[in-house]
């Protein structure tokens, strides 16, 4: 038996508080339920008060997940929501997302709906996520639509890491890179430069660069990792703002190297699978443009699906608006409108994402085989850059010899 100590409030809505000694949480709230009080709180007295430090730990793709697959199969088999959070609650190792299952689950039993509980945390729980629920819900096939949705999850989460095992390799190149630099300059350059000091003289322009370069690795070192610190967060400070938001995303789209066109499929195969989504499991259309622009990740997309809007409110059809933005290939603007016609746009959708989905996987092993030589190059450059202004003045001072 375990001690646990409870919130809770009566019918007329006084609170309640206490220690009570159970086998488990359910077990704690039963007994509670049977006294007439609604459960507000439900905690292990001894580690009510320690800090948990997983807390601050996020929440993985997988983990929420598998939660929202648990949570579907339970729904489906009877099990009521209440109790299927309660379990989820005491089995999911992420503390974080049992913190917050806890949350959901309190709103829950204090009356709210499912979605709504689950609003409440838009750092876990997105708007796709809210809203697939909530259609189930009001459509009566809940364990459905939370099927949907970690469908969506894992869709997402294997084009996420698609596109990071792509990056691997260049990352691992350019920190070599970087650590040979510095490397180079912090003790090869010095050696040189007190030869070049007998030597008397003005140096090539490239050799006092690299001078310059090493004096500055060797004195101000510390100073690197403020600057760099400093320049990724007033980046991130600066993407999050509308105007840079705008110019970043245009930007991406036009890297070269194949970059943009990756960057480019990956947000049509996103925006297509959560249009899909959204469509199938009963979301209301303009409800489910709205929130596929504002989660497509691409300030883009959204723009052009405000203009998807705006048509569908004067009676207008989807396909129209796709046409006229750069950003929709003509293939997804006549697929859609084939879609509109038969009334099989969710399969339209997917037919979509599937299509890019393949070639963003394509895109990228083309990518890998073009970085490859490109990073053998750059590396090679940065070596060969130093090398040179390190022997330019001795072939200058040969020179004066002869």
């Amino acid at each position: 038996m375990t001690t646990y100590v409870f919130k809770a409030m009566d019918i007329a809505g006084l609170p309640a508080k206490g220690e009570v000694e159970a086998e488990s949480k359910q077990a704690v709230a039963e007994q509670l339920r049977q006294r007439g009080l609604i459960v507000l709180e439900i905690a292990d007295k001894h580690r009510s008060k320690e800090i948990n430090l997983e807390l601050f730990k996020r929440i993985k793709a997988e983990e929420l997940t598998i939660m929202t697959r648990q949570l579907a199969t339970m729904v489906s088999s009877g099990m009521s929501i209440l109790r299927a959070l309660y379990v989820l609650e005491t089995q999911t190792e992420n503390k974080k997302l049992a913190h917050t299952l806890v949350d959901v689950r309190k709103d829950v039993e204090a009356g709210l709906p499912l979605s709504d509980a689950m609003e409440r945390h838009p750092a876990v729980f997105s708007r796709l996520f809210v809203a697939m629920t909530r259609a189930g819900e009001t459509g009566g096939v809940l364990e459905n639509s939370l099927m949907r949705v970690a469908d969506q999850l894992e869709k997402e989460d294997a084009l996420r890491r698609q596109i990071k095992s792509a990056m691997v390799y260049p990352a691992v190149v350019t920190t070599f890179a970087m650590l040979v630099l510095f490397a180079l300059v912090t003790f090869l350059v010095p050696v040189f430069a007190g030869i070049f000091k007998q030597f008397g003289g003005d140096l090539p322009t490239i050799t006092k660069i690299t001078v310059a370069m090493s004096d500055f690795a060797k004195g101000w070192w510390w100073t690197m990792p403020i600057i760099g610190i400093s320049s990724w967060k007033g980046f991130k400070h600066w993407k999050k703002t509308e105007k840079g938001r705008e110019l970043w995303d245009k930007f991406r789209l036009k890297l070269p190297a194949k970059i943009g066109d990756i960057v480019h499929k990956v947000a049509l195969a996103r925006w297509s699978r959560t249009f899909s989504a959204l469509m199938a499991a009963g979301v209301p259309l303009l409800q489910a443009l709205d929130i596929t622009g504002k989660t497509s990740g691409n300030w883009v997309i959204e723009k052009a699906m405000d203009d998807v809007v705006a048509s569908v409110k004067q009676g207008g059809t989807i396909a129209a608006p796709l046409k006229q933005a750069d950003i929709f290939p003509t293939m997804v603007a006549h697929m859609v409108g084939v879609g509109e016609e038969t009334a099989a746009m969710d399969t339209m959708l997917t037919k979509i994402a599937e299509f890019y989905e393949d070639q963003v996987d394509a895109a990228v092993k083309a990518l890998t085989s073009i970085l490859e030589p490109v990073m053998i190059v750059v590396v090679g450059g940065i070596v060969g850059f130093i090398v040179i202004s390190m022997y330019l003045p001795l072939f200058k001072v040969y020179d004066q010899i002869r």
